[in-house]
């Protein structure tokens, strides 16, 4: 089994990160050939005007990589455009999509709404599922860690894989799988939408107790839970959305939500709750993270030591392509 996963370098790493994908990859490593992609190409698509945040953001998700417990030495960590193979297979796919296509794409259109480019939109970003198709199939992975919000991505890149075994009349490609998490999405601490650092409302895996504290004081949980004494609703309250996901005693926890509905417990009490759990989570991730920001040589030799690896492989792979495509003319 080959996975295939990854993440655009746009910051540090928060605990959607961790539930959508860092847990999977930890646990992947131990059982398949794993390739991790830092899609830096696909970060320029709307950061095209400030790519020299690039470099500190690799620095920064490679610590959280390693800092969950992705192992170099199990899998292989490497820059998206540091693989230049990576940009002939796209161009390639692009002869096999249309734009009316691409228009349809439901991950993008939520995205191009989100970052207000309306009619504005920059072709690299539009063109951007092309490219995450290049670099999945580059690796023939079987297998796909995504969230749910990302289910058309694949569904776009398996219709790009048999559009080319069609036109080239081979069985060069197979479809991939998606590999959903059990918690696939985690709602912001603002309790609005998915967590991410675009919309201010995450809690990093480099967060120091104080800042969760401060976040967790933040949540939502019931605005008609006014005393103590009041029932409160347990539906729609993101604290409780949170331990429903993170506190491992399920049978204390069902007795905290019987309480809370009939009256008689406060909503700090169920905050200093999650706030213990979180950090006892985190806690182990920063203090590896932060030995790791200290030794900058290191990081760096990780990340050049996986896309050498990469470059290989992928040369490999887009040379047998060629030969299919009948364009490897000596």
């Amino acid at each position: 089994m080959r996975i295939l996963t990854g993440d655009r370098p746009t910051g540090k790493l928060h605990l959607g990160h961790y539930l959508g994908s860092l847990k999977n990859r930890v646990d992947f490593q131990n059982k398949a050939e794993q390739f991790i992609i830092i899609a830096d190409l696909q970060a320029m698509t709307d950061n095209w005007d400030k790519s020299e945040i690039l470099k500190e953001n690799i620095f920064s998700i490679v610590c959280d990589y390693m800092a969950v417990g992705i192992d170099p030495e199990k899998s292989t960590i490497f820059i998206q455009s540091q693989i230049p193979q990576l940009a002939e297979l796209t161009i390639f796919f692009m002869n096999l999509v249309t734009v009316a296509r691409l228009s349809r794409n439901p991950t993008v259109k939520a995205e191009i709404k989100q970052k207000g480019f309306n009619e504005s939109i920059p072709v690299g970003f539009f063109t951007y599922p092309i490219s995450q198709a290049a670099d999945i199939l580059l690796f023939k992975p079987t297998h796909i860690p995504v969230g749910a919000d990302q289910i058309p991505m694949i569904e776009q890149t398996n219709e790009i894989l048999r559009s080319f075994n069609n036109t080239y009349k081979c069985e060069y490609f197979s479809d991939v799988q998606p590999v959903i998490s059990k918690v696939s999405r985690l709602v912001g601490i603002d309790g609005k939408d998915k967590m991410s650092k675009s919309l201010n409302n995450a809690i990093y895996l480099s967060d120091t107790e104080n800042e969760i504290k401060e976040k967790v004081n933040k949540m939502y949980t019931d605005s008609n839970h006014i005393k103590v004494s009041d029932p409160g609703k347990v539906e729609g309250n993101v604290v409780f959305d949170y331990l429903n996901i993170f506190d491992e005693n399920k049978e204390e926890l069902e007795e905290l939500k019987k309480h809370y509905q009939r009256g008689g417990l406060g909503d700090m009490v169920l905050k200093k709750r999650l706030i213990s759990i979180l950090n006892d989570l985190i806690a182990p991730m920063r203090e590896r993270r932060f030995e790791l920001e200290k030794n900058k040589d290191f990081v760096w030799d990780v990340v050049k030591t996986g896309t050498n690896k990469t470059f290989e492989f992928a040369q490999n792979s887009i040379d047998e392509i060629k030969k299919i495509m009948k364009i490897k003319y000596y």
